[in-house]
């Protein structure tokens, strides 16, 4: 008699089998959601402000985008959306909500699940849960052209495996020399399981270009030299007020200070995002690829 867990997995390659078949069909062999992970090594960097900005921007560029709030202390892309959202993850795990029920919608079109108490149930989940689960995420491919994971900070378990399970993650740091050693700690335990893992880089609140040229150099070639792994660098975003005030405003930046420098920078990472032809090569059903091995790690 089988045991679950190998029942667990002949049920996702079933699932995953033919919900490719039927949507190949259905959009001409269409590639899956592109899924980028957004962390950081430790907390205050700014990291949901920049992956709320950054969906909005990619949305401007007539992208899809779908935003997954996966932070369990402080989920809080609503906040900075300035949405009250009516539903999070923990109705469609224990509410039977269709997943596409709790997208709420933000600026730009842009398109987010409040995280909350359901990211913690998420981890909790029994195997007839995870699949239903499963069935239910694979939706957002149809939904998405990029789905951004905004994750935790840190290198807890569960950071690292949203880290661990997307193809590429961005990895936002600041000048300080705390945020620089926490994201080098980081990027070495990610490298310690997966060498060809796509890190870029992005220095946020920085003084200058030149500040932001400096420490993203430096972190590469460090990296490259102890962990051998070749990071990306991004981009930068300025030492703006205009954030702040946005912050206070519970509004994105790139809306309320469209014009600001940090908007302008915003619009580069994004620009730069969707120019990496690279990642777009790779990225077939990706957001399918993604649960699947999301859910090998939590079990």
């Amino acid at each position: 008699m089988k045991d679950q867990a190998e029942r667990l997995r002949e049920i996702i390659n079933d699932i995953k089998s033919s919900s490719e078949d039927n949507f190949l069909s259905d959009t001409q062999k269409r590639a899956g959601s592109r899924v980028i992970t957004v962390t950081s090594g430790k907390g205050g960097v700014g990291k949901t402000n920049f992956t709320v900005n950054l969906g909005i921007k990619l949305a401007q560029l007539g992208l899809r985008v779908v935003i997954i709030d996966a932070d369990l202390g402080l989920a809080n892309v609503d906040v900075v959306m300035g949405k009250m959202t009516r539903h999070n993850l923990s109705d469609v795990i224990n509410n039977n909500k269709d997943i596409l029920d709790i997208l709420e919608v933000g600026p730009s079109g842009v398109k987010f699940i409040s995280g909350g108490s359901g990211v913690q149930a998420l981890i909790k989940l029994n195997k007839t849960q995870l699949v239903d689960l499963l069935m239910k995420l694979g939706k957002l491919d149809e939904e998405a052209d990029i789905v951004l994971i905004d994750t935790g900070a840190g290198l807890s378990d569960n950071v690292l495996s949203f880290v661990h399970a997307a193809r590429e993650v961005i990895l936002v740091t600041t000048p300080e020399p705390t945020a620089i050693t926490d994201a080098y700690a980081l990027i070495k335990t990610i490298s310690s399981k997966d060498k060809n893992k796509n890190i870029k880089i992005v220095v946020n609140r920085v003084d200058n270009s030149a500040e932001a040229a400096n420490i993203l150099e430096k972190l590469n070639v460090v990296t490259e030299k102890f962990l051998g792994i070749k990071l990306q660098k991004l981009g930068y975003i300025m030492n703006d007020n205009s954030v702040s005030k946005a912050v206070k405003q519970q509004q994105p930046f790139v809306i309320s200070f469209s014009k600001s420098e940090a908007a302008r920078n915003m619009s580069d990472i994004a620009s730069a995002l969707v120019n990496n032809a690279e990642a777009n090569v790779n990225s077939g059903s990706s957001f399918r690829m993604f649960i699947n091995k999301l859910s090998n790690i939590f079990n």
